[in-house]
């Protein structure tokens, strides 16, 4: 009844009367109600608190007074961190004034974390697990929500921005993520003010991750604003571009660069080597090289390697080691696509030992791109990859089907298999005695809980191993120490071992028991690191598919299409007699679809196959 009465106040109160209320009791009570009731069978007000929020800002058309609002519940902390969620959808609502000093205040509260304005709860079983810096936890929690606030509101399709909104915002991530103000330039408002309080690892973290976030979001933004320019680009759904038409992420590009450039008043936290610094200045003419050619009818094929350029050139903050590589590759690749052509070892070199077509090497960077856990990289893969597809050769083809091969790497796949086999048995045997216990657990220690059963199923595993496949070097190490300390005489003497040798035979045995456990923890390791690969290629091998897909829908008159026909099959076949975990079944699931989708169903097909007429007869006797 008082969250309703102070929900249903709020457009009757004055600017005072607001910060006033919002600041009371009442407003501590309902936060720790929001924390509280994530329980299972709670009931849950927040829905109807929003309900009411959103209302008030719909219906108000005081700035000062949304302002009041939004910041009271922003400051509304369990522990520093707010208990409404970053991505909140009643700022929808605020008018633009309010929503540009909401964002000032979400930028000067992560510089300088004012705890002291918050309204602060911590719950009993906070209360109980007491820490040794409570004030930088709480200012690393609230920061962390600060960047998951702003990233929401760029990312909010609702919320009426303007391109500089998004990029100021996009912007602070950055610079906070990767860089620090050494003294202040008036060019880069970033430098203004710098941290009260130092950011931390885990604060930069953050804001890296909701920087790359955002990217990706930004890649696949429709054009913003009102202008004609804009209005266009919509009804041509063309997307990732700024108002102007530039890309985004070469507008994030132009500005690290800036940041780079000016080493004197700011500096990396990381900051690059030399070789680094080169693949990045390199990388920035290559672009430059290739606007210019745009206008000689090449447009998508430089389109596409710019984009890569810049997608892994900003990616150098990130993992710079292993981008410098792909950077290098992608500049020997560009040089070789635009007809540049490779020195020659020799005068009498063959064909075969002719360094491979451009396109080849850029399948193999796409490859290399996909491995990464990354939706953006993923995203832009697949644009690039739609881009150069109608260059495709059979050799790059086939650099994607070996990917799929299942007998690449079955030796890998078939000792995981093995030793998974008998995990799966005894988690069905353990499946039953746990199922009442997660059901009446509670949501907060839903993932403790789990992490329990699954280490007393491993548990259970080991000690199950160890009666199944004695292991006899252990039991003759154990024979051996016994016998030494005439711990396994026959004759029933009735004297006493002395305390010397009793110690003797504790400490060696201890010692025994402790070197087996190791043993045996290791196994452990070796088989969960040999899951978690096989979890990983599989993952890799369903990004691949996604390319394969691809080809099918933009080269369906390929005679090319018909090396597809095999692999598929095979993939199809193999993963219908290996185990059927969900990943599997979406592997198998997804390579029937393309199978019977893109391929037997196509509207378009190949009407000339002379080039592949033997080809094609040795595939279908085959089949």
């Amino acid at each position: 009844m008082c969250f309703r009465l102070l929900g249903n106040v709020l457009p009757l109160l004055s600017l005072s009367q607001l910060k006033m209320v919002l600041q009371g009791e009442a407003m501590r009570q309902y936060g720790f109600h929001v924390v509280t009731s994530k329980l299972p069978e709670r009931f849950k007000f927040a829905p109807e608190m929003d309900t009411y929020v959103d209302s008030f800002l719909e219906g108000c058309s005081s700035p000062d007074n949304q302002l009041a609002v939004v910041v009271a519940f922003s400051t509304l902390t369990n522990q520093g961190y707010p208990v409404v969620p970053t991505f909140w959808k009643v700022v929808r609502h605020l008018l633009p004034t309010a929503l540009l000093k909401y964002i000032d205040w979400l930028k000067n509260m992560f510089l300088n974390p004012d705890l002291d304005c918050c309204v602060d709860f911590t719950t009993k079983r906070q209360n109980e697990k007491r820490m040794n810096n409570v004030t930088g936890h709480s200012i690393t929690r609230l920061r962390k929500w600060i960047i998951g606030r702003l990233i929401g509101i760029a990312e909010h399709p609702q919320v009426n921005k303007e391109d500089e909104l998004v990029m100021d915002i996009c912007r602070f991530c950055f610079f906070h993520a990767f860089f620090e103000t050494k003294k202040r330039f008036l060019k880069i408002t970033e430098t203004k003010s710098s941290p009260s309080v130092p950011l931390n690892e885990q604060s930069r973290a953050v804001a890296a991750d909701s920087f790359f976030s955002l990217l990706q979001h930004l890649n696949t933004m429709p054009a913003l604003g009102d202008s004609a320019e804009a209005e266009e680009m919509r009804k041509k759904h063309l997307h990732g571009l700024t108002a102007n038409g530039d890309p985004w992420i070469h507008c994030v590009v132009q500005y690290a660069n800036l940041l780079l450039f000016h080493q004197e008043q700011i500096k990396m936290v990381v900051p690059f080597n030399d070789e680094e610094r080169q693949a990045w200045d390199r990388m920035l003419q290559t672009v430059e090289a290739l606007k210019k050619r745009d206008k000689k009818g090449q447009s998508m094929k430089t389109s596409a390697f710019q984009h890569l350029l810049l997608l892994v050139g900003i990616h150098l903050f990130k993992s710079p080691a292993e981008c410098v590589n792909l950077l290098n590759d992608l500049q020997n690749c560009i040089k070789r696509a635009f007809g540049e052509k490779p020195k020659k070892k020799k005068a009498a070199t063959t064909e075969d030992e002719e360094e491979p077509a451009w396109v080849e090497v850029i399948v193999e960077v796409l490859l290399s791109l996909l491995a990464q856990s990354s939706g953006l990289i993923r995203r832009v893969c697949k644009n690039v990859f739609g881009l150069v597809c109608q260059h495709m050769t059979k050799a790059a083809l086939q650099l994607i089907l070996d990917v799929l091969d299942p007998q690449q790497d079955q030796d890998e796949e078939t000792a995981v298999v093995v030793m998974e086999e008998t995990e799966k048995k005894r988690k069905k045997l353990s499946q039953k005695n746990t199922e009442q216990e997660e059901e009446s657990g509670e949501s907060s220690d839903e993932d403790s809980s789990e992490k329990s059963d699954e280490s007393d199923k491993e548990a259970l595993e080991t000690n199950s191993e160890s009666e199944d496949e004695p292991d006899e070097n252990f039991r003759a190490m154990l024979r051996n120490v016994l016998q030494a300390e005439n711990a396994l005489e026959g004759d029933d003497s009735d004297e006493d071992v002395d305390d010397e040798t009793m110690m003797s035979l504790d400490e060696k045995l201890s010692s025994l028991f402790t070197e087996q456990k190791k043993r045996i923890q290791a196994k452990k390791d070796e088989k969960e690191k040999l899951r978690k690969e096989k979890i990983l290629r599989r993952d890799f091998k369903i990004k691949v598919l996604d390319l394969v897909e691809l080809f099918l829908m933009k080269q369906a008159g390929n005679p090319l299409v018909f090396s597809v026909i095999d692999p598929l099959l095979s993939v199809i076949e193999h993963s219908m007699s290996s185990d059927s975990n969900k990943q599997e079944q979406d592997y198998l699931r997804k390579t029937a679809d393309i199978f019977t989708n893109s391929l037997c169903r196509s509207k378009q097909y190949c009407k000339n196959v002379s080039s592949v007429q033997e080809e094609l007869h040795s595939l279908l006797e085959s089949l």
